[in-house]
Formats: structure tokens, sequence, C-alpha cells
């Protein structure tokens, strides 16, 4: 049985089964919005789906739970019918990942949908390459999501990846929601304008921004001065047939210098040239997996939010979001 949305910013909640072969499946999202841009550029069209499931942190506190994780996921994927390779690095140590949101002082960026962040790759305590910054509109309706050009005014190199991420429901597991992230990113050497952290300069490199009629003088600040220290360990990669494969990842989220744990997540990407082409085995034991691990893993979700907006809550309530 697959569970179709007719409209994309619409939530699904699956129906009661008894096993978990007989699930609701992954969503079938209505066709892609077509269009071009301004400069008649067709339309970007969504190539990722990531599935995402928003943890508790209070039991990450050493690489032992992470593995302990992993091993519920390949329990899980075996019993749904979905492969499952466990990476072969999975006896080192995590990745590690330094990662700051900028925003003005009233979260201007992030009220409208826009995220902006940094993000830098430590291998033994240093950084290494080049500093990758990424620029989205996410937001539950997907043609919003399209007609929103995200292109940088660069001359450097850049790259386009447009997701549909996957969320359990607000309020309970079992179910999904869909959030439609366009997402650029590039190195910061790309740029030639890397430290110029006013507006003007901003949506110089980011035209999108200037729909927001902000002051060219606005000042772009680190979020709640939140530098966050990510902690992540591939886990494997899921084959669900057809030649759909994913890889998977469990990480934490913790401010670097108090090491306050914020959130944790396990995620799953896939890729693929047009939606529309991806076979139905997949499509169902996709969702039949997204689905049965929730209710797996129940008293670890933390429901209603999501990564970002933990930063942004840093000092109490957050500003209001499309999240």
């Amino acid at each position: 049985m697959t569970a179709k949305i007719p409209n994309a910013d619409k939530t699904v909640a699956p129906k009661k089964a008894n096993g978990a072969a007989d699930r609701p499946a992954a969503t079938l999202l209505p066709p892609s919005p077509v269009g071009r841009y301004e400069d008649g550029a067709p339309f970007d069209k969504v190539q990722y789906l990531e599935a995402k499931l928003i943890l508790k942190p209070e039991r990450f506190t050493s690489i032992k739970a992470f593995r302990g994780f992993g091993a519920i996921v390949q329990r899980v994927a075996e019993e749904v019918g979905v492969g499952f390779i466990e990476h072969p690095d999975l006896d080192l140590r995590p990745e590690i990942r330094e990662i700051v949101f900028g925003d003005t002082p009233d979260f201007r960026l992030y009220n409208n949908a826009f995220i902006l962040r940094r993000r830098i790759r430590y291998v033994d305590g240093f950084p290494v390459g080049d500093p990758e910054i990424v620029f989205k509109y996410r937001h539950p309706d997907e043609r919003a999501a399209t007609e929103l050009d995200v292109r940088p005014n660069i001359d450097g190199r850049y790259k386009i990846k447009f997701k549909a991420e996957a969320l359990p429901l607000k309020d309970s597991a079992g179910g999904y929601r869909i959030l439609f992230s366009h997402n650029c990113q590039f190195g910061l050497s790309q740029t030639p304008r890397p430290n110029r952290l006013n507006m003007g300069a901003l949506a110089t490199v980011f035209p999108a921004l200037q729909r927001l009629g902000l002051s060219e003088k606005q000042r772009i600040l680190v979020v709640n001065r939140g530098i966050v220290e990510e902690v992540l360990l591939p886990l494997g990669t899921l084959d669900f047939g057809k030649g759909v494969v994913a890889k998977c990842d469990v990480s934490l989220w913790r401010t670097r210098g108090e090491h306050k744990s914020l959130v944790g997540e396990f995620a799953f990407q896939v890729k693929f040239i047009e939606r529309e082409g991806v076979a139905q085995k997949p499509k169902r034991l996709a969702g039949a997996f997204y689905m049965t691990l929730q209710n797996e893993v129940n008293d670890w979700l933390a429901l209603g939010v999501t990564k970002t907006a933990m930063v942004y809550r840093l000092k109490g309530n957050g500003p209001t979001s499309h999240e």
C-alpha cells in the first residue's frame, strides 16, 4: 500500500498495520512545478530525498551509543527486507565539523524561511579544506521553494541541491511531513567577499535576499553566538533495490566550549534523476523502513523540532519559522 500526498504541504499519518511489510510506503511526490527563472533558466527539480529522525541528545554520551543506535538501524532494515552494508570505517573515530549560522539580530532570514550557514571539517583537531557556505530556502510548499532562485552572484563554482526532507509528524511517531530545501553551496574561496558581513554585501552575493528589503548596513551576526560542534558517525548504506541506495549516518550537535548537547539526528539520503522514474518497490521499502524505525525508537525521538531550530532557541523561545 502506498500513501500519496496530493499536495506537498500536507502531512500523512499511516494507518495501523499488523506487520512492517504492510506499513505505508514513502510518499509519491506530485509532479515537479514547471517554469523558468527570470534569466530563462528552467526551474530546479527535487533530486534528493533525505529522511531524518531528530533525536533527543541525552543518550549520545559516547561512541558506543552511536554504534548502539546503528545496530537498531541494521536490525530494522533486516526486518523490513532492506539491504544494509556496514560502513567499512565504522570502528574509527567519528567525523567532527564546526557549524555556525548567520542572521540579522532580529532573525529576519530565518523568519522568512532562509538559512545561511558555514561548515568547517576538522581532522585530528585541525580544520581542513575550504569552509563550506550553504544558503537555503526551506519551506513546506514545493512551488514556493522551487520558484525562489537561490543561485549566487559569484564568479566561482557552486552547486544546487534541491531536497525533499522527510520528518516525523510534529506530535506523534509513525507518520511524516515534508519540507522542501532549495540549497546552494560553495567553498568560501569561491566568493571575493568572505569577510563582509553586512546585508548590502550579502544581498549582492545572494540576490534572493533583496526581497527582504533590509538596510544595506544591517549586520549579519552569528546566531545566538552559538558555535556548533557536530559529531557524525557514518553507519553504512541502505539498499532499497532497483539501484536505489542511501548512505545513512547518526550525529550529535553540541555547543563548542560548553559542550551543551542540543540534538541528535539519524538521516539517510537518496539521489535520483527523475523522481517519477523511481520504481515502486524501493519507494515501498523506503517508506516501510522509515515508519518502522520511527516506532522502534519512539522514546528517542524529539518531535516538532529541527537541528537549525535548536540553535535559534539557544537563548529561549526561537523566532517564527516555516519548519
